[in-house]
């Protein structure tokens, strides 16, 4: 097998990639410190056709170099918007429509493998902080929480790691629109 060029993949171009059909799924980072793991799931949030990354507090927007060296211009095409709290961004989420999910490790969690989005519906999924998580005052205000398994000896995984597997999943049960 002969590894694809860049020219082999056809990419749509940052314009084509605004205009094109999106995920019904809006992924929402609460105080997300790392501009590395921005940058990571900016690029994730491109492969998989996402609709919007709303960015909130100390999750700090575009333009950084240090947001572009991983998201390798994911930042361009992906549509992105800042809210100086999560709050703000879970009632303005929730007022348009979508469920609102967390993904964190609580009490009465679903285990992500078990949740089954409805195609008819939009979502939200809140991903956090790198050593605290989500606020729980803002998993408070969620309508589901979402739990990666894990079967090794740490208690979590990577933001962007975390968050990619669960964009994967949304990926897997809704349909681009």
């Amino acid at each position: 097998m002969k590894k694809k060029t860049i020219l082999d993949l056809d990419r749509l171009s940052a314009e084509q990639f605004h205009a094109a059909p999106k995920l019904p799924l809006t992924v929402v980072l609460d105080n997300v410190r790392s501009l590395n793991n921005i940058g990571s799931i900016f690029r994730t949030c491109d492969a998989f056709a996402v609709e919007r990354l709303v960015l909130c507090g100390i999750s700090q927007p575009p333009p950084s170099p240090e947001i572009h060296k991983t998201a390798l211009g994911a930042e361009d095409s992906v549509d992105w918007s800042y809210f100086a709290t999560t709050a703000e961004a879970v009632d303005a989420l929730q007022a348009a429509g979508y469920v609102v999910c967390c993904l964190e490790q609580v009490e009465g969690s679903v285990s992500l493998e078990a949740f089954r989005p409805d195609t008819e519906r939009r979502y939200a999924v809140i991903a956090g902080h790198e050593v605290d998580g989500v606020d729980q005052l803002i998993v408070n205000r969620c309508d589901h929480c979402l739990e990666i398994p894990q079967f090794g000896t740490k208690h979590s995984l990577n933001v962007a790691v975390s968050t990619g597997i669960t964009i994967w999943h949304f990926f897997n049960h809704l349909h681009i629109k």
